[in-house]
Parts: structure tokens; C-alpha cells; sequence
């Protein structure tokens, strides 16, 4: 069995663009859990204050998986790791080291005889506060196999239970890593008693098949992110690595935890939180990953699906476009149809849902199980609605100044009393900037507006369409935002909202 380390709420979530608050990363960790991962790992504790509680609050929630807290080979490090783990069912200090010439001599200033001597100290510190734990050597693809060998050895010796070796700058070739793990099962004493962990990063695109050429040499456990998020380039992608292993057993003969139909959802998910959509053509998750125009293909999947089709959509969790449902349907019809589209969800949140649904369909005639789906997983974070849309009206026109009547419901965080904001604003711009200065007034601050991306989700022009914003403040902090609507301008509204409701909840905790 090959476990599953998940990285995106730490080397994901360091990337540029790709920060969560911390209600977006409970989000995700749940998911994560649901997907089936072994080991979330939740941040790295030291870092900030703000890390340290991320931490701490996912090590709360998870009760199957393991949590993990990155530390540098330093004791204050390991201990603010393991005091935000407390909480965890099963925890996991994950500490490193560099171990590559390069990084001895100009990043550490160390050299060999201290690098192992800090390695054995540390692993043996942090063996005091959890059983299990992790020793990676940072950039060890670029490290001499030697003295490799005997860093790993003294962590092994510490207390060590898996041993990570990351292709930290995304150098190694598929040949390359596969010699490397094998000369380390080789060389190595006691490493039949631990796990190999692999960690490839993306920077010349190999991460992936860097990946799957050392699960062939030996490794146990797999160290990847959802949508291949992370530093630069990103790294090895859950998603691609899971569904190699699923369509090719006769190559990768191996099993994991993970539940395929929580693939789709859950690189949503990821998307929805960060507003950073994935490219078209991206393996597995694009949005073109099952899309076929030329005729020859469609020819062949109108024959027979397997012609073109290596994998289904529903194999990963998307649903496909048939109509299923319409505003006759009935709640009990509803709640079956989620069932079948894998949401098990209380009846309060399919209660709102429901209501959702209804909505939609006085808007559109045919619903289909991609529109349901889209519905179902709409953010649905514990962030307080301090703002919310009560209704808009919009004039707007080539021969007419753009007006914007814009009405919220607003709900005080310290008393919880709520009243009505309304004001009408008029713009040369459109209609959204109009919006957006109307809020803007309501709210009493002017946003910047960083980022805006629209997209349909579903086909047809009464298609859903999803809205992206990132908005700075004038801090000079940024947060995202997420709207969906049959309307393109209430998705814009929706996702501005959403935005400032992110940055007062990340004002007031």
C-alpha cells in the first residue's frame, strides 16, 4: 500500500496567489481527508502566528489521517510543531536539512560531520513528542549518494519512521531518481524498517514521471499536491499520480487510500478557495481533459468510448450533462440525485441547497447533473456572512451612464444585530464597476481590484458562471472572493462580497 502525503495547505499554499484563510484551509483539509489522503500536512508551525493556529485547528478536526507540521532541524522549530499537533489524532513532525554541497556551504555554513550530528539531534528531540517522524534532506537530488547515505542512516538510527528524499529545486531526471532510490535502499542500514518518501518538484516538468520512477525503484510514500500547486513550478500533481496508477496497473501494480470520485471535487474545491483555475488542457482535471472536437475521435466514442477514453469523467468524480431534474421535481428527488453524485450531506446544508435548486430552476429550463454538482459544491465556509446581497438593480446601456441600486443586509460581528445598506451609484465603466463602487460605499473602503476572472462552468447562454476576484485593501492585504450565478453580474457581485467577508472575518479572529 503507498501512502499518500498531501502538501497543498504547505508547499501549495506558499506559492504566490495560492494563500487560504484559515476556515478555507479546515475546508480543505476535510477534503483532503474525504479524498483519502494518509498524511495532510498542515503548515509549518514556526512560520507565523497565523500557521501555528492553521495548524493546530486542522490537527483538531482530522481524525483519520495523519497531521503533519513542517520544522526546520532547529529545537524551537519541533517545539511548535508538536505544540500545535497536540490536538492531533495522529501527528507527524516532519524535520529537515539541506544536504547538498551547494546548500551546506552557502545557505547552512555547515559542514558534513554538523549536518549529521544536527540531524541525529533533532530527529531525537522531535521522537519525544510523537512516534511518528519524518526526516527529509533538502535538496537531495543534488547531494553526493555518500554522504547521503549517511545522513539518512543517522536519521534512521534517531528515531526516523520515514525517510523523504525531494528533488527540492526540480533538477532530477526519471533515470536519475530511479538510481537514487535504489542506491539508497542499497546503502542504507535499517531502511527496510521506514518508509521512502518522494517529493518532486515541477521546474522542468518532470515532476510526475519523476514521481512514478521512484515509486518503481521502491518508495512507499508519495509526496504531492492537489492541481501540482506549489513553489515555482509547482509539484508532482495527486491527481495525475493517482490516476496513473489507476489506468496503468500493469505498469504501477500498486494500491492507495484514495477515492478517485473525490478527485474532481476536491481540485474544485482548491480552485473555488484560490479563484486560480487550472489550465484547459491540464491531465485529469482540465477542463478539456474529456473533451473531444475532432470528428475522427467523436466518431470512435460514438463507437465505442474506450477508442479515446482511457479514463471516464465519472471515474473522478465529474458528473456529465444530462438533464435530471426540473422545478417540478420534489426534495426527496433532489436528495437521491446528490446521493448518486456522491454528496451526503445534512439536511440543513440540502435544505439551503434545495432552495438553491428551486431558484435555478425558475432560471433555467434544462438542469443537468454538472449544474446540481456545481450547486452542491459552492463554498460553503464557516466564514460569517457579515455582508450579504439582499438584491440589485442595474440600468445600464450604450447611450446611458451605467446606474447601480444596490441593496446589502448587514450583520454587526460584536452584537449580531443586523440592518439594511443601500445606495445608488452611477459609472462610465459598466455595470460591475458601478456594483463594486456601490459596495465599495456601503462597506465604507475602497478595494483594488487584483484580479478578475470569469468563466462558465456549464454549457448553453444561461450557462452557471463562475466569478474570481482578488481584492487589496488599503493595508495592502489581499483576499479572494468566489461567486456563481445564472446572472454573470450577481456572480460578480456574489465573488466581491465574498471577498470583503473574507477580509473582516480575517480582521475580527
Amino acid at each position: 500500500m503507498i501512502k499518500i502525503f498531501d502538501t497543498t495547505l504547505r508547499d501549495g499554499e506558499q506559492a504566490p496567489g495560492y494563500s487560504m484563510n484559515l476556515s478555507e484551509k479546515i475546508e480543505m483539509a476535510a477534503q483532503l481527508e474525504n479524498l483519502g489522503v494518509d498524511v495532510i500536512e498542515a503548515g509549518f508551525a514556526i512560520a507565523s502566528k497565523g500557521d501555528f493556529t492553521s495548524v493546530a485547528e486542522v490537527a483538531k478536526l482530522i481524525k483519520n489521517s495523519e497531521v503533519a507540521s513542517l520544522s526546520r532541524a532547529l529545537k524551537k522549530d519541533i517545539d511548535a510543531s508538536a505544540e500545535a499537533l497536540k490536538g492531533a489524532a495522529f501527528p507527524r513532525i516532519h524535520t529537515f536539512i539541506a544536504t547538498s554541497d551547494i546548500h551546506m556551504q552557502y545557505k547552512l555554513k555547515k559542514n558534513e560531520d554538523q549536518v549529521i550530528e544536527i540531524t541525529s539531534e533533532m530527529v531525537r528531540y522531535a521522537k519525544k513528542f510523537c512516534q511518528s517522524v519524518e526526516f527529509s534532506a533538502e535538496d537531495a537530488t543534488r547531494s553526493r549518494p555518500e554522504f547521503l547515505y549517511k545522513v539518512l542512516e543517522a536519521a534512521i538510527t534517531a528515531g526516523a519512521t520515514v525517510l523523504n528524499i525531494p528533488d527540492t529545486v526540480g533538477y532530477t531526471s526519471p533515470a536519475e531518481i530511479y538510481d537514487l532510490i535504489v542506491g539508497v535502499r542499497e546503502n542504507v542500514r535499517g531502511i527496510d524498517k521506514v518508509d521512502i518518501s518522494i517529493h518532486c518538484h515541477n521546474d522542468l516538468g518532470l515532476g510526475v514521471a519523476n514521481t512514478l520512477s521512484a515509486l518503481k525503484a521502491g518508495a512507499t510514500q508519495i509526496e504531492c499536491t492537489i492541481n501540482g500547486i506549489g513553489e515555482r513550478a509547482g509539484n508532482a500533481a495527486l491527481e495525475e499520480i493517482i490516476m496513473n496508477i489507476k489506468t496503468r496497473p500493469d505498469i504501477y501494480p500498486y494500491e492507495t487510500k484514495i477515492n478517485t470520485k473525490e478527485i474532481y471535487p476536491t481540485s474544485k474545491l482548491l480552485t473555488n478557495i484560490t479563484g486560480v483555475k487550472v489550465q484547459p488542457n491540464k491531465a485529469i482535471v482540465g477542463d478539456n481533459a474529456f473533451a473531444h472536437e475532432s470528428g475522427i475521435h467523436q466518431h470512435g466514442m460514438l463507437s465505442n468510448k474506450a477508442t479515446y477514453e482511457i479514463m471516464t469523467p465519472k471515474s473522478i468524480g465529474l458528473a456529465d450533462k444530462r438533464m435530471v431534474l426540473g422545478k417540478h421535481s420534489g426534495r426527496h428527488a433532489f436528495v437521491d440525485r446528490l446521493d448518486e453524485l456522491g454528496f451526503q450531506l445534512p439536511d440543513a446544508e440540502i435544505d439551503t441547497l434545495f432552495e438553491g435548486f428551486k431558484s435555478l430552476a425558475d432560471k433555467k429550463k434544462n438542469i443537468t447533473d454538472l449544474d446540481i454538482q456545481m450547486l452542491a459544491m459552492r463554498r460553503n465556509t464557516k466564514i460569517p456572512q457579515t455582508y450579504k446581497l439582499d438584491r440589485f438593480v442595474i440600468n445600464s446601456g450604450n447611450t446611458i451612464t451605467t446606474t447601480s441600486s444596490m441593496k446589502l443586509i448587514y450583520t454587526n460581528p460584536a452584537t449580531n444585530k443586523t440592518e439594511f445598506l443601500e445606495a445608488v451609484i452611477q459609472s462610465y465603466d459598466g455595470p460591475i464597476d458601478a456594483s463594486y463602487k456601490a459596495i465599495d460605499c456601503l462597506v465604507g473602503s475602497a478595494f483594488s481590484l487584483e484580479d478578475f476572472l470569469i468563466s462558465a462552468v456549464t454549457g448553453g447562454t444561461d450557462a452557471f458562471g463562475e466569478v474570481y476576484v482578488k481584492i487589496k485593501n488599503n493595508k495592502g492585504n489581499i483576499y479572494n472572493g468566489y461567486g456563481i450565478s445564472v446572472d454573470i453580474v450577481e456572480a460578480s457581485i456574489l465573488a466581491y462580497i465574498s471577498a470583503i467577508n473574507n477580509m473582516v472575518y480575517e480582521e475580527n479572529r
